[in-house]
């Protein structure tokens, strides 16, 4: 008994003491995170730059302390995955310790190395990473103590939207000259994150190179998604992520079991930057010498848009307007931007269904071919059902969009170019509308059948768990399929040899009516707060924004402050989901035990 009860009070005092380093650690990132935000954003004075030193010793010290303490103390609850990176940041903080304990030591040749570790950048990223690891981590554990995933999810991305705002709003990060007010700050930060495109001020012209730098990473994070990227860190670098975060993830990117999470998220993030690489250099090549940039902007104007292309988002960080680079010969651009444009509107879970199935068959020809081996079973059912329908649905989109602008805009918004142009063009605006935004031509000289088409394209979006926005193509799949079901008189719903679920269907026909309610309800109030603005183009604005599309005709700076947060409201919910918003705020409810009996409800 009295060993049991000393188990207890010891366990007690153990959790208080973690508690209270951890407490500990999350004010301290706190502080350096405010420390860092300063430094880089402000011109300091001399004594102001002595106390932000002083805080970064004293973090550093702290990080030092907690990484080798957990080291020795926890080492068993470190993943096996996330022993080789664990070590990585092991070794940088060793690496920044050794001239700290050994300042006067001369290694030669190896001096610049020793001075490497010890100079301030080195320092400040490690800090600056570690800040944000542990900020976002202990962030997300307490949500997700107190409440569901959907909001876990919703409250990563305020988070984000929050960071990025006061990041904009910094002097360094602004063009000289130019100041931006509160309300634009939160609009154009939630526009990057919601990977959205619209903007109430000129990006090119305001922001300086470092604010173009924020925005193509807040657009990065928004695309891979929040809760990837923090529990991507969280499982490698702070050794394990609780189960509800765990659960809430393996739903959102698609994996169906938790053994193949950690290779689900190296997939994602391997998917992304390899693209976006593969991207840049297309662009990089198309436009070289030809706008008349330096190196370094030729290459930042490559990574910007590729990044731009892939998360959907169709922010542009170049002065001119898309539509100058027409007529001037970059048919690569305008391919390498759809190709990308579609990749991103794919969705993750698709491209590693796509990358099993190819590499399965590659294998099974290979052995057969050069090992005479014809052991390996041949599936007829590689690529799953979602993979089906969002490959067969994105090429019908592509090409009856195709079709459909070209024939429409030919002697229109497209007059006076040469056939192959006119035809990218139409390719390239039947694909920007699902969702990236990039407009190669005047959106309010479409004519009005043009514009029906291409807010419906906006409408439908991508594929489920992609960068893309709208009500997806899954969804729209299902209830078709419904519809069809429904004419034949048939009591199940099939697709592709495949019965869906009523959980699907349900999902689908609430998604469908929440979207139409929704951008009813915020378009006939935007029409209440903006009088002077035409309606068609305030609906267009309403469908742009919970799209997350970014086209406009051109009216978003008109809009009032009023106005301005309602589509950052519109943005927020067409990024994170209309359903998965819904969700956060209401309270599931057991289902009863019981049923209730069945009746029909006249329906004609």
């Amino acid at each position: 008994m009295k060993h049991f009860i000393s188990n207890i009070i010891t366990q007690r005092i153990t959790r208080k003491i973690d508690f209270t380093a951890r407490f500990l650690l999350f004010a301290v990132s706190i502080l350096l995170f405010g420390a860092l935000v300063i430094d880089y954003g402000f011109e300091l004075s001399t004594h102001d730059e002595i106390i932000i030193g002083k805080i970064y010793t004293a973090a550093w010290w702290c990080y030092f302390t907690d990484f080798f303490c957990r080291i020795f103390l926890q080492w068993s609850s470190i993943r096996r995955k996330a022993v080789v990176i664990t070590a990585i940041i092991g070794i940088c903080l060793l690496l920044t310790a050794l001239p700290k304990l050994f300042p006067d030591v001369d290694l030669g040749i190896l001096s610049p190395i020793w001075s490497l570790f010890s100079h301030k950048y080195f320092i400040i990223t490690l800090l600056g990473v570690l800040s944000v690891l542990n900020i976002s981590k202990s962030i997300i554990e307490f949500i997700s103590q107190n409440t569901n995933p959907a909001m876990l999810l919703a409250a990563a991305f305020v988070i984000v939207i929050f960071i990025g705002t006061i990041l904009l709003l910094l002097p360094r990060s602004l063009a000289p000259d130019k100041h931006i007010s509160l309300i634009d700050s939160l609009f154009v930060a939630t526009s990057s994150v919601c990977v959205t495109g619209l903007s109430t001020i000129d990006i090119p012209s305001t922001f300086s190179t470092d604010g173009k730098i924020i925005i193509m990473l807040l657009i990065q994070i928004g695309g891979l998604g929040v809760m990837t990227i923090t529990s991507f860190f969280a499982v490698f670098f702070m050794g394990d992520n609780s189960l509800q975060n765990r659960y809430a993830l393996r739903d959102m990117i698609g994996t169906g079991s938790f053994s193949t999470l950690i290779s689900t998220l190296l997939y994602i993030l391997g998917f992304t930057f390899v693209i976006e690489l593969i991207g840049a250099a297309l662009i990089f090549l198309d436009i070289h010498d030809t706008l008349g940039l330096v190196l370094k902007d030729e290459i930042m104007f490559a990574i910007f848009h590729s990044v731009s292309a892939f998360c959907n988002a169709g922010i542009s960080s170049y002065g001119e307007p898309f539509s100058t680079f027409v007529t001037t010969g970059h048919r690569l651009l305008f391919l390498t931007l759809s190709v990308l444009i579609v990749l991103g509107g794919i969705g993750f879970p698709i491209l590693v269904n796509l990358k099993n199935a190819f590499f399965h068959n590659f294998r099974r020809l290979w052995r057969r071919i050069f090992h005479h081996d014809s052991t390996i079973p041949r599936y007829k059912h590689l690529t799953n059902v979602n993979t089906k329908i969002v490959i067969t649905g994105t090429i019908i989109l592509i090409i009856s969009g195709t079709v459909v602008i070209g024939m429409l805009e030919w002697y229109n918004t497209l007059d006076g170019l040469s056939t192959a142009d006119k035809i990218i063009q139409s390719l390239f605006n039947a694909v920007s509308p699902r969702t990236a935004g990039f407009s190669s031509i005047d959106l309010a000289s479409l004519s009005l059948i043009s514009l029906m088409a291409y807010t419906l394209l906006m409408w439908i979006g991508g594929a489920s768990q992609s960068t893309a926005g709208g009500i997806k193509i899954n969804t729209i799949a299902v209830a078709i399929a419904n519809f069809i079901a429904v004419i034949r008189g048939k009591n199940h719903i099939t697709l592709f040899n495949r019965e869906i679920s009523p959980e699907s269907v349900r999902r689908a026909l609430a998604t469908i009516f929440g979207s139409l309610f929704v951008i009813t309800g915020v378009f006939i109030t935007l029409v209440a707060l903006e009088p002077g603005i035409s309606p068609k183009a305030l609906l267009f604005e309403t469908v742009s924004a919970i799209c997350t599309v970014g086209s406009s005709l051109g009216i978003t700076a008109q809009l009032g402050v009023a106005s301005k947060i309602l589509i950052i409201i519109m943005m927020f919910v067409g990024r994170v989901g209309l359903l998965t918003v819904i969700t956060s705020i209401f309270h599931h409810k057991d289902n009863p035990k019981y049923r209730l009996p069945k009746d029909n409800v006249i329906i004609n």
